[in-house]
């Protein structure tokens, strides 16, 4: 976190274990990200507005939301199946990455990279599949709850780069410098990686998403006019997500559980909201769980 590292070391021994709060039944809400939250933004709030005018005009990430802290996220009963979805496909992306390394080794080369993770995520599934997946999401869509779409408003729009930078700046405290400085590089190029990967192929497959297949599904959503399209296939949420976590419970394993827990919202969020449907997210994990691999290993 650029010009603030003296404010965030005098301030450690302020840092509070993440809270617990019961919801309704056993349910469990977790706030591992807003604990986060509100740490750095008892640390900036002293001197957040004169350390931002004076620096660069786009916000960084601990600001932003700083400016918009989370709300109540999804309970852990709605979101847990989903976190055993995706550790499947990050093994399945470890998988292939290996027969990656055994012919390149750990050599750079971005190009043949991104060529290669393309081929390894599947087309788009038959129209019978995606057909049976609208059809769950309209099941979804009649449970939802002012919460649920409060919490996946805030979800979607923090939850391909922000969430992850602010991950990054609470875990680079507690880095020595050289660590701290590989995780910033290495997820810098994860993200932007799987963004460009996931937008060729959204290009590609031009898979409309859900909500364009069956407008019911998000009324208030807008039609786009021309050639421009909602595509949906992967989820670039998903691949963000997905890479982001792969890199940073690298450098701090210990706080894998918790990574993996907020990528579970984040892509629960995109299917809960109409933005996707599963295959959508399962193919943009795989994408992000190789691109991981790939960086921490060659960057």
């Amino acid at each position: 976190m650029p010009g603030t590292a003296g404010v965030v070391v005098s301030a450690r021994n302020h840092r509070k274990e993440p809270a617990r709060a019961a919801a309704s039944g056993d349910a469990t809400w977790r706030y591992k990200a807003v604990a986060v939250v509100a740490a750095l933004a008892a640390i900036l709030g002293v001197a957040g507005s004169q350390m931002f005018a004076a620096g660069a005009a786009k916000p960084h990430a601990v600001e932003r939301i700083r400016q918009n802290p989370p709300p109540a996220l999804f309970p852990d009963t709605d979101v847990s199946g989903w976190t055993t979805r995706l550790a499947e496909q990050k093994r399945a992306a470890d998988r292939l990455f290996a027969q990656w390394r055994t012919r390149h080794g750990s050599a750079r080369d971005d190009k043949a990279f991104l060529v290669w993770a393309a081929q390894q995520v599947p087309a788009p599934p038959p129209g019978d599949q995606r057909s049976a997946e609208l059809g769950q999401l309209r099941t979804l869509a009649r449970a939802r709850t002012a919460a649920g779409r409060k919490a996946a408003s805030w979800l979607e729009v923090h939850g391909k780069q922000d969430i992850w930078q602010l991950y990054l700046s609470d875990q680079r405290e507690l880095l020595p410098a050289g660590q701290g400085d590989a995780a910033r590089t290495r997820l810098k190029a994860a993200l932007k990686m799987g963004k460009t990967i996931s937008s060729r192929l959204s290009a590609r497959y031009r898979q409309p998403s859900p909500y364009v297949l069956d407008p019911s599904l998000r009324p208030e959503k807008k039609k786009r006019n021309g050639n421009a399209c909602p595509c949906s296939y992967p989820s670039s949420h998903a691949a963000a997500s997905s890479a982001a976590v792969t890199v940073l419970s690298h450098f701090a394993p210990h706080r894998a559980t918790d990574y993996q827990w907020m990528q579970a919202e984040v892509v629960y969020s995109r299917v809960y909201m109409a933005g996707h449907v599963p295959s959508d997210i399962l193919a943009g994990a795989l994408l992000g769980a190789l691109i991981g691999d790939y960086v921490l290993v060659t960057s």
